[in-house]
């Protein structure tokens, strides 16, 4: 309930926040007769229905377990991901394309004006600021669709960055620089979307924590007492969360009932020492303490 609160007011505030910017880089960019800074403000329009996907990914990720998911939602936030990283890649391909086709009719260059530069100025300080805490709150919940969200925000100061240098060049006399800042965004947005699909893929098809984390549950595993080795460890990232199957080695003089308290003592362990893992199978194999 808790994280459900915070992630509502975070996209109430992305969502408020990008249709004021957006709203106003727009009106900078026609009425300053910047190709740079219309680009920019479509993108940053895009991060309103970014923040409503990342936001109703977390909503649909929380809901518990029921017969048709026994395993839950997490997988949810992983598919509102991938969701933005497609828009984040047709938004950069209309920018990139729109770019493209300036400079290589060499028409409608024009000089932006003041406005159009200090626009871009604005864009950079507020998204660079919504990312920040976009991130922040992403990391407090544990939430991949809303660090996407915040990445989102990064891309878009990037981009704002590269109509800053386009507008500035542009003004110094060089109007190319203007439709040449477009492919500059098209770069960064391109960017993030890729970087944004393969870690949601990864966590779809799962893939095995780090090595790090591998070594750390090992360790976790080997100081519970009466654990005598680990025959086998599998780890599998399932949306957000951390799934682990151990098959540990127990000296056999135990009865099959002792021999369950030290399964469950591992089990325990693990849970209370990993946040982030969700279910943990523990398996038994006799062995002989050296």
């Amino acid at each position: 309930m808790e994280m459900t609160r915070i992630a509502k007011r975070l996209s109430f505030v992305g969502i408020v926040g990008n249709i004021l910017l957006s709203a106003f880089k727009l009106y900078a960019g026609i009425l300053g007769k910047s190709g740079a800074m219309v680009s920019d403000a479509v993108h940053s329009l895009s991060d309103v229905f970014a923040t409503c996907i990342a936001y109703f990914g977390v909503i649909m990720s929380k809901r518990p377990e029921d017969r048709e998911h026994p395993y839950g939602h997490e997988r949810m936030e992983c598919v509102a991901a991938i969701i933005l990283a497609v828009m984040l890649a047709l938004v950069g391909g209309g920018i990139g394309y729109s770019g493209i086709m300036k400079i290589m009719s060499g028409e409608n260059l024009k000089v932006p004006g003041m406005l159009a530069l200090v626009a871009a100025i604005i864009s950079i300080a507020t998204k660079e600021w919504m990312y920040w805490y976009t991130r922040a709150v992403a990391k407090k919940i544990n939430s991949d669709a809303l660090m996407a969200d915040a990445w989102h925000h990064r891309s878009d100061a990037f981009s704002s960055i590269g109509a800053l240098i386009g507008i500035g060049g542009a003004r110094l006399g060089f109007p190319i620089m203007d439709p040449i800042a477009s492919l500059f965004i098209f770069w960064f947005i391109a960017k993030a979307a890729l970087d944004i699909f393969k870690d949601a893929i990864d966590k779809m098809i799962d893939r095995s924590c780090d090595e790090e984390t591998e070594k750390h549950i090992r360790e976790c595993v080997m100081k519970t007492e009466n654990v005598i080795g680990i025959e086998l460890l599998k780890t599998r990232i399932f949306g957000n969360k951390i799934y682990v199957d151990v098959e540990i080695k127990v000296d056999s003089i135990y009865t099959l009932e002792e021999a369950h308290l030290i399964a469950k003592a591992v089990h325990n362990t693990i849970e209370e020492t990993f946040p982030k893992v969700k279910h943990i199978m523990v398996y038994l194999t006799p062995g002989i303490r050296e």
